[in-house]
């Protein structure tokens, strides 16, 4: 039996409550649907700004009704010091989703970024901290790594942000250690590398690489790889990192507590491999792709070149074992991907 099945074992014989912020996005309502799947008490914030009413109601139809009825929706805003205090009355942990992300959104618009960013990360800290949480756990970003050539990412070498997103993030790791030695809060950033996974947006400018790549490909239109193809992305599928908000809220280790932990798999794919993989999953349904081929064009302002990440930290501290490797999670994911394209 893995730690992580320990975990799930252990909460549906003593269920907690949870708060989710930015539950109705795509990471947010993946955890949504987990611990309703386990029986737990779930509170749910979020403002819409990118998430969707949609993935909560799919979330339901995948859950029973004494299941839905455990969840707590109440749409407001991080930005809102009292909506963040009054969502965290009750609280054993906080799964701190919330965020504007995107490299390119937040060049674009850096007040909002750092407004929900690192604003909003500041309220939820405080009212978590007045509501005696037991553990806040947040979304990191691999971003952070900046300009750092060293291949695979280890969380303690790290490089210039190349973004307004990647500062506002760094910003949130510095102020959760500072609330950890401040005020003994118990914090543990999570820095996700790529995840994808069913319920992320297909849409918009800002959209992922592969629900964009993936909708572009089923409707003929051009797929544009940003630069020679060799930029390389270690992609995490949502199930993963589902396993490690778990684990990293529910924890006993004294010294897994307040630190920071790469979630991925540990692999690196190109972004010519990975439209490979999407060409190959999609071309039996659509046989227009047989032999489609990409778009190049110029690198893109803030991208990093490559990104690998070192996981040992997350295995040793806290029992964190990825389930599902890029191609396994792509053709999970692709049914989802295909049914919100077509």
């Amino acid at each position: 039996m893995t730690p992580y099945d320990r975990i799930r074992l252990k909460l549906r014989e003593s269920p907690r409550t949870w708060l989710i912020t930015g539950v109705a996005g795509f990471i947010g309502s993946n955890l949504l649907e987990t611990l309703l799947k386990l029986d737990q008490r779930v509170v749910g914030l979020d403002n819409f700004a990118t998430g969707y009413r949609r993935n909560l109601d799919e979330v339901k139809a995948l859950v029973e009704p004494s299941q839905w009825n455990q969840f707590t929706f109440i749409e407001g805003d991080i930005c809102d010091f009292d909506g963040c205090r009054r969502v965290c009355e009750y609280v054993d942990y906080v799964l701190h989703e919330a965020a504007l992300g995107s490299v390119p959104r937040s060049i674009a618009d850096p007040i909002a970024a750092n407004a929900a960013n690192v604003t909003g990360f500041v309220n939820m800290l405080v009212a978590a901290r007045d509501a005696k949480v037991r553990r806040f756990v947040y979304a990191a970003s691999s971003s952070t790594y900046g300009d750092h050539p060293g291949l695979p990412k280890v969380e303690d070498v790290m490089g210039k942000p190349l973004s307004p997103y990647a500062v506002t993030k760094f910003v949130n790791e510095l102020y959760a250690d500072v609330f950890a030695r401040c005020y003994g809060m118990e914090t543990i950033g999570l820095r996700y590398f790529n995840v994808f996974g069913p319920r992320q947006d297909p849409n918009g400018a800002y959209a992922a690489v592969i629900p964009k790549w993936t909708a572009a490909m089923i409707n003929g239109e051009p797929v544009f790889i940003n630069g020679d193809g060799e930029t390389s992305r270690d992609f995490c599928y949502v199930a993963n990192a589902v396993q490690a908000n778990l684990l990293a809220a529910t924890t006993r280790s004294a010294q897994a507590i307040n630190q920071v932990y790469n979630v991925a798999v540990g692999e690196r794919t190109s972004l010519r491999e990975l439209y490979e993989h999407l060409r190959r999953l999609l071309t039996p349904r659509f046989p227009h792709l047989e032999k489609a081929k990409p778009q190049y064009r110029e690198f893109r302002p803030g991208d990093v070149r490559h990104s690998l990440a070192d996981i040992h930290k997350a295995i040793a501290c806290l029992g964190y074992s990825p389930s599902h490797r890029v191609d396994q999670g792509l053709a999970l994911a692709m049914p989802w991907y295909i049914a919100s394209s077509i």
